[in-house]
């Protein structure tokens, strides 16, 4: 186990120090202690190693994140996980706002609620919330699962192409173009995957989804006004 103390190091540092590990580095656990609030912590990080930061972070922690684990022992700020490509996240409170943005892949896990715009153009990622999500999540929302064990604030899913979205609780409103669903087994088995890996006690039964109506995928001059 290979200890950062931010306290005595800088960030600049820090994240170097991540970046030089790859997928032959025998460095594969690492903890940062006294992150403080500080901004793009393990951000860019491309080897299998998982890396465990004792408290909250500001924006960007752990964004573009390839093949790594990021364990976050607090909340996180704006814009956690952004674009990320594959490996996994977890934060044990809370997300802020655009958790999880045009992540491309991997699993994103918020143990808390997660703030607006949870999920926004994602292109792949999965993000399973334990709590409740804020308004305009999944907004242009390409593909990917977003699982709300709690409940969903207004316009989810507005505008989005052919993510899923399942929701536990009540949805506070629909985005334009987004609609209730039909739960098929497919989707059963994807929703239990997603809750196994995110540690979830919540049943697949309980979630309805969510997805795109399709009427936006061409050109309606009604659509206009």
């Amino acid at each position: 186990m290979q200890t950062f103390d931010l306290a005595d190091s800088d960030l600049r540092t820090l994240n170097s120090t991540l970046h030089a590990q790859n997928d032959d580095t025998n460095q594969t656990a690492w903890t940062i202690e006294n992150p403080k609030g500080a901004h793009a912590i393990a951000c860019g990080l491309d080897a299998p190693i998982e890396v465990t930061i004792k408290g909250s972070t500001g924006y960007y922690s752990a964004g573009m994140n390839q093949q790594a684990t990021v364990n976050i022992k607090g909340s996180a700020g704006p814009g956690v996980a952004e674009n990320m490509m594959s490996g996994k996240v977890v934060i044990d409170g809370d997300a802020s706002q655009y958790a999880g943005a045009t992540g491309h892949g991997g699993l994103l896990v918020v143990k808390g609620n997660a703030s607006s715009r949870c999920g926004i153009s994602m292109k792949g990622i999965n993000i399973v919330v334990h709590g409740n999500i804020g308004h305009m999540s999944a907004f242009m929302a390409q593909s990917g699962n977003l699982v709300v064990c709690g409940d969903a604030g207004d316009a989810l899913g507005d505008s989005c192409y052919e993510a899923r979205m399942f929701v536990r609780g009540s949805v506070k409103s629909l985005g334009a173009d987004c609609e209730e669903k039909e739960m098929r087994p497919e989707h059963l088995e994807i929703l239990k995957d997603l809750l196994e890996q995110a540690e979830s006690d919540a049943k697949p039964e309980e979630f309805k989804r969510y997805g795109s109506a399709r009427n936006l995928y061409n050109f309606n001059i009604d659509n206009a006004y």
